[in-house]
């Protein structure tokens, strides 16, 4: 409402939400600034340059699955008809003891840093939409009590094989945010 020039209560709330509903403000990782043309993205499967056999799958399928979560794209297995491509390459995986048993001094807590490099492409346009030399992702893992040796990947992979895949999925839950929206 209007009164002598001077708007009151109601239509500065009216006004104020007009202007914020047009600014594009939107809440970071649920917002899409892709171009509109890309329908369909191609994840083909990820460069291992690790000595881990199926680090390279099993992040791969993380990333699809992620990808697939947001409903508003088809996701290929390779390039091949796809609007945009992401090429990722797994440059190193390390673990580094952040805790240890009292009575043993066994490791009891990792931290698994994974260094990844790539990008995602616009095929449509030969336009690059996002890239990352040296990616790197740290999570902390608590070793299960009947895992030993765990200071060791590969015989932490063996004992406890779901190991990678709860960190694949971290990994794609940081790692498609950061694709869709800040290109």
């Amino acid at each position: 409402m209007i009164r002598s020039g001077r708007l009151t209560g109601p239509a500065v709330i009216a006004a104020l939400a007009l202007l914020v509903s047009g600014c594009g403000y939107a809440l970071a990782g649920t917002g899409n600034s892709l171009p509109g043309h890309i329908k369909v993205i191609g994840v083909p499967v990820f460069q291992n340059l690790t000595p881990y056999a199926d680090l390279d799958r099993i992040f791969t399928e993380a990333v699809r699955t992620e990808l697939r979560s947001r409903r508003q794209y088809t996701v290929n297995p390779d390039a091949a008809g796809a609007d945009a491509v992401l090429t990722l390459s797994i440059q190193s995986l390390n673990r580094q003891v952040t805790a240890t048993t009292s009575d043993t001094k066994l490791a009891s807590r990792i931290m698994l840093t994974v260094i990844l490099s790539g990008d995602f492409k616009d095929v449509k346009n030969d336009k690059v939409l996002w890239t990352r030399p040296t990616l790197r992702l740290a999570e902390d893992y608590d070793l299960p009590s009947d895992v030993t040796g765990g200071a060791d990947l590969a015989s932490l992979f063996v004992q406890d094989p779901n190991a990678l895949e709860r960190i694949a999925k971290k990994f794609a839950q940081s790692l498609v945010p950061s694709i869709l929206s800040n290109w």
